[in-house]
């Protein structure tokens, strides 16, 4: 196996440079998770890895079998599934293509036989006769239908499609493998199994991910994007947190006690520059040259301030389910299911994509209606709503701040300046226009009218989609601090660990209210052998 390296890479867009002089060495056998705030440059980056953008300055040494995770799921809709996966090793399908050509002429020269004797070959080396069978292996692990695998990518969801382009990078045993958020639309079991097929691959590994359970089970080491350039740390996301944390903590001592040290030198230079202690002057200004203070730049990484805050409690029986029964559009969401929820109680809803996670949800605020049953909120309830498609949930033609005034006009412009800066919506962005927001801003200012509201119900469904990781620690800490009641879909493991006190899970058997952590009901309900975790 081949290495990856990168040699004094710089990227810029107009004024803004993403890293300067780059050098990094990714080694066969190391599984990297490459991380920044959004913005950063990490997806650029791993596009200057694979070949599809050329740096302003430097050079990046591939090996040939470099597969990369692209995220064009339309681009293959009259292909046979199967075959979208086949064709991620470029050298197999080649070959196969040019011997189904040469088999299909009515007669064979010689010079085309050998031809065809050097095609097995080849198609011998990249496992070739295995090929179709290794194919569906990955197809089924990433929640693929069998039955769909010999159908047109066209005929899947897509979500589904982006699973088998998923496959596609993974297959052929590709020496670099670059991964771009490949956990995205995979529901958790697809992500153990994941987890599982990447701590086994012995190639070189890049990816990037927001899921930080992903990158705590997976890999070797942190490529951190940060100060302009990028820092490999050893050990997995938050082994890199604490690390990065103590040499920034240490850097910023040792400058402090430097710094004391300048100014008293300094003012003994000022008191005795003109008299006759010049041999001691002249030695006190050696000593301020020798103590240069450390290069400290300014890290990029900004974390959101999310304070979600009550205004009026609920009373004590927050929710109550009565033999609730739901079909929709021809799965059967749930039946018979009764439940209490009381205030305080946080929530997380799970299950695999399309069981009906969103539409329990949209049934929870009002929005779709029960087949049978009955759902009661309780007494003073105020319910806060972030769905999973949020975009018309932000009207366009208006700026943020006019968008959070909305919700209280009575409250002051500075309060709503402070919120959208609490949410890093500073200065002049407060008056951004809402047509041209990002996923990520737009989730953050859905979060800052939830801390303009401050409803003591939350209804949160996959609130982490477009959230860096920074964004998304802060939610944890806020989900976990909130005083009201939460129901939250998330695939985020280590979020539900933090937060949930109960879960509404989706399984085999139907809708279970399981009453305990999200380990507990792993430990009682998927006895799974967790992800191998093992250090270079």
């Amino acid at each position: 196996m081949a290495n990856l390296q990168v040699n004094l890479v710089t990227k810029s867009y107009g004024s803004k440079k993403l890293f300067e002089d780059v050098n990094v060495n990714f080694t066969a056998g190391k599984r990297y998770g490459l991380t920044g705030p959004n913005g950063a440059g990490k997806s650029t980056f791993l596009k200057i890895l694979s070949g599809d953008l050329e740096p302003d300055t430097g050079t990046v040494s591939r090996p040939e079998k470099t597969s990369m995770l692209r995220q064009d799921q339309f681009g293959y809709e009259e292909t046979r599934v199967l075959d979208v996966v086949l064709q991620g090793s470029a050298r197999l399908w080649s070959a196969m293509a040019e011997k189904e050509n040469l088999l299909a002429l009515p007669n064979i020269t010689d010079d085309q036989g050998n031809r065809l004797g050097e095609l097995e070959c080849v198609i011998a080396e990249e496992d070739g006769y295995t090929a179709e069978s290794d194919a569906g292996t990955l197809l089924a692990g990433l929640g693929i239908p069998s039955d769909s695998h010999e159908g047109k990518m066209g005929d899947l969801a897509g979500g589904l499609k982006l699973r088998v382009l998923l496959a596609r990078a993974l297959f052929g045993k590709p020496e670099v493998l670059l991964l771009d958020e490949p956990t995205n639309n995979l529901d958790i079991d697809s992500i153990r199994w994941l987890e599982e097929f990447l701590c086994e691959y012995q190639g070189v590994l890049v990816t990037i991910s927001h899921d930080r359970h992903f990158l705590n089970a997976i890999c070797t080491h942190i490529a951190d994007i940060d100060y302009n350039t990028i820092i490999t740390y050893t050990g997995a996301y938050d082994e890199m947190v604490m690390a990065k944390s103590e040499v920034r903590g240490r850097i910023e001592s040792e400058n402090s006690d430097r710094q004391k040290k300048i100014s008293q030198l300094q003012d003994f230079v000022a008191r005795f520059g003109a008299g006759t202690r010049a041999s001691q002057v002249q030695s006190r200004k050696k000593q301020i040259e020798k103590l240069q203070l450390s290069d400290l730049k300014r890290s990029n990484i900004e974390r959101p301030f999310i304070q979600l805050l009550v205004k009026k409690p609920s009373g004590k029986q927050t929710l109550t389910i009565d033999g609730l029964s739901k079909q929709f559009p021809a799965a059967k969401i749930c039946e018979d299911f009764t439940t209490l929820i009381t205030k305080g109680e946080k929530v997380a809803i799970v299950g695999q994509n399309g069981v009906g996670k969103t539409t329990l949800c949209r049934l929870l605020v009002g929005e779709l209606k029960p087949d049978e049953g009955t759902i009661e909120w309780g007494h003073e309830v105020s319910i806060g709503y972030i769905a999973q498609d949020h975009s018309d949930t932000i009207p366009k033609g208006t700026t943020v701040d006019a968008y959070l005034h909305s919700f209280d006009d009575r409250a002051y412009l500075q309060d709503i300046r402070g919120l959208l800066g609490k949410m890093l919506f500073k200065g002049e962005e407060g008056q951004k226009s809402t047509n041209v927001l990002s996923g990520g801003e737009a989730v953050r200012l859905l979060f800052a009218k939830l801390m303009l509201t401050k409803d003591n119900v939350l209804v949160l469904d996959e609130p982490t989609n477009h959230l860096d990781l920074e964004s998304i620690v802060a939610l944890g800490d806020a989900l976990s601090k909130f005083e009201g009641t939460a129901f939250v879909v998330t695939h985020d493991r280590e979020l539900i660990s933090g937060f949930a006190t109960r879960l509404f899970a989706f399984s085999p058997e139907g809708l279970i209210d399981f009453r305990g952590s999200y380990d507990e009901y792993l430990a009682q309900h998927q006895p799974q052998k967790a992800a191998k975790k093992s250090r270079r």
